[in-house]
C-alpha cells in the first residue's frame, strides 16, 4: 500500500486520514448535501463581507456588487438595468 501524502498543512496527517475516511464512507447524497451546505457558508460569508465592506450600500446595492464579483460586472449590469425597468 502506497504512504498517503498530506493534502493540508494545516491538519494532522492523522486526522486528515479519519476524515477522508470518514467522507469515503458517507454516501454521495450525504457527500452532496455537505457540499450545498459548505457553499451556502461560504456565499452567506461573502455577502456578509460585502455589506461590512460598503456599510452605506442598501441591500439591493450590496446583492448587486456579490453579482459583479461572482459572475462579472456585465452580468451585475444587465441585472441593475433590469430591476430598475421592474420597479418603474
Amino acid at each position: 500500500m502506497t504512504a498517503m501524502l498530506a493534502r493540508s498543512a494545516d491538519t494532522d496527517p492523522e486526522s486528515e486520514k479519519v476524515q477522508l475516511d470518514l467522507l469515503r464512507r458517507a454516501g454521495p447524497g450525504r457527500r452532496a448535501q455537505m457540499a450545498l451546505s459548505l457553499s451556502g457558508e461560504v456565499i452567506g460569508l461573502a455577502r456578509r463581507a460585502i455589506q461590512r465592506s460598503l456599510p452605506e450600500a442598501s441591500q439591493q446595492e450590496a446583492q448587486l456588487r456579490f453579482v459583479a464579483l461572482q459572475y462579472g460586472p456585465g452580468l451585475s449590469s444587465e441585472l441593475r438595468l433590469y430591476l430598475a425597468a421592474r420597479a418603474r
